[in-house]
């Protein structure tokens, strides 16, 4: 019995020898008696986008928009927040695009066109994401309206139903 005991001791001893070693302690016996800690982290990334919807619906196209070769409407908000600088990027996630119901499935992308204002300068989308805005710094919510103009044919633009998905892209420089 008295060869367990001995065993138990000696690994109970092991371990609060590896246990005080695994942490730097700080001591101080003076009178008066001033210890030091540094506190520390990790900071990630945090990037943030939000937009306000998750469709548009856009302005069916009349007489008038056809006569103009477009309609513009208000867009979703897209707002983002961040620790760091940051950019967001628009694009479309498709060349053309989806018709139903006999509408034009060959429609570009690039008759959906966003700006930053209402007026303009106005921008197609493409496949390629581009710059839609930017923030050089942290922001706890930076908001940006979008705004679309729709280009509109009479010759290509047939009755049916059109969609196109818009990707808004946030990332950390």
């Amino acid at each position: 019995m008295k060869a367990s005991v001995k065993v138990t001791v000696a690994v109970l001893g092991f371990l609060a020898l590896g246990a005080a070693q695994g942490r730097a302690q700080n001591t101080c016996t003076a009178n008066p008696c001033g210890l030091n800690d540094t506190a520390k982290v990790t900071v990630t990334t945090v990037l943030r986008l939000t937009v306000s919807q998750a469709a548009t619906t856009l302005t069916a196209p009349n007489e008038a928009a056809y006569d103009a070769g477009f309609q513009l409407d208000n867009g979703p908000t897209a707002t983002v927040k961040a620790n760091r600088a940051w950019t967001l990027k628009v694009s479309a996630n498709g060349s053309n695009w989806t018709g139903t119901g006999g509408a034009n499935a060959t429609k570009a992308a690039s008759d959906l066109q966003w700006a930053t204002s209402s007026g303009g300068p106005y921008s197609g989308l493409t496949t390629t994401p581009v710059t839609f805005t930017t923030g050089a710094g942290g922001t706890a919510g930076t908001a940006q309206n979008v705004f679309y103009k729709t280009l509109w044919n009479y010759t290509s633009d047939t009755p049916g139903n059109y969609s196109l998905v818009v990707v808004y892209t946030l990332s950390a420089p």
